[in-house]
């Protein structure tokens, strides 16, 4: 069990970050290129993934990722900004913290020789690392990147609408079932045992692409607090939603359903939607219906509403600039005891 603690301040304190964050997304990409939990789902994902992978940093990065404990030096909140920031502040983390997290990774596995110097900030061993986790990212992450952050940005719409329903409380109540709020405290299911007190420090809850089931956190409770839950979807990563034929994009020429495509901007429910581009809401269920096919929105629910948010090929045929933006922190909390 996960139990997270908050105080009135922490309430004031919660955000949900904007983009998937690199680091992050790099860890999990290792357990679902490994196979285990989640290999149905995430399949045709690692499919595509497994032919683009650098062997060379494989063999760097996966012998400090094992099994369900990795080191938090592995995902600063430096990741948010993107894989620049996140792979310098990895460089720069301090020798009592390197020291310290590659023994905790020695006392359950053997580690290769090259993790003692790792562990003393031998500059030449960072330096390799640096190169890994940059080598991983471009080959595995950057081609499935639009696609995360689409679905980031949908789950974000989903939790701004709780914020603007209920506040904070609610937002931190959208969760279930994968988490319960009962105030003070948000609790988790996970296969280990750790209660983290805020302390006034408030919350990042970090929405990842190839998180898998449960919500994670640092193991250290002294840094920054974050919170990574896996995004909800529709379809399984890697499973694109249907492209536009020349005939489905045709249907797009319409005036109406052109106006609805761009009325979905940030995120939209179904009665939203009809009420503003003035049509009844079964109308707008059968344009909505079309522009998903076309791979043009992503649909999810939020309550008893429907959301819908537009896709990097929505954004794309509505001329909007954010149609690839940049990039933008642990443990695996489904695989064993942190």
């Amino acid at each position: 069990m996960l139990r997270i603690h908050f105080t009135a301040e922490d309430l004031a304190n919660v955000r949900v970050a904007a983009a998937p964050d690199a680091l992050w997304e790099s860890v999990f990409s290792l357990f679902r290129l490994r196979g285990g939990d989640g290999a149905a789902f995430f399949a045709a994902w690692r499919r595509q993934a497994s032919p683009r992978v650098s062997r060379p940093a494989l063999e760097m990065l996966l012998p400090l990722v094992p099994g369900g404990f990795y080191p938090d030096f592995l995902t600063p909140a430096e990741g948010e900004q993107g894989i620049d920031a996140g792979i310098e502040a990895v460089l720069s983390t301090p020798k009592s913290r390197l020291r310290a997290d590659i023994e905790t990774v020695g006392e359950r596995w053997p580690l290769p020789s090259w993790a003692r110097s790792l562990a003393e900030g031998e500059v030449g061993t960072l330096q390799r690392l640096g190169q890994a986790l940059r080598a991983h990212h471009r080959a595995v992450l950057e081609p499935c990147w639009p696609e995360a952050r689409a679905h980031v940005e949908a789950d974000r719409a989903r939790r701004a609408r709780a914020v603007l329903d209920g506040g904070c409380e609610a937002l931190l109540d959208s969760f279930r079932p994968m988490m319960r709020w009962s105030s003070p405290v948000l609790e988790a299911d996970v296969p280990y045992e750790q209660d983290l007190h805020l302390d006034g420090r408030g919350l990042v809850l970090v929405p990842s692409y190839l998180s898998w089931r449960t919500p994670d956190v640092l193991r250290d409770s002294a840094l920054p607090p974050v919170l990574v839950y896996p995004v909800e979807r529709v379809t399984a990563p890697g499973v694109p939603a249907a492209r536009g034929t020349p005939e489905s994009l045709a249907t797009l020429l319409g005036h109406t359903r052109a106006a609805v495509l761009e009325t979905v901007g940030d995120g939209c429910t179904t009665t939203e939607l009809a009420r503003r581009v003035g049509i009844s809401a079964g109308s707008v269920s059968q344009h909505t219906t079309v522009l998903r096919d076309a791979g043009l929105i992503l649909t999810g629910r939020h309550g008893k509403s429907v959301m819908h948010t537009l896709t990097p090929l929505g954004r794309a045929m509505l001329g909007r600039d954010d149609v690839a933006p940049a990039p933008r922190r642990h443990g695996d909390a489904h695989a064993v005891t942190r």
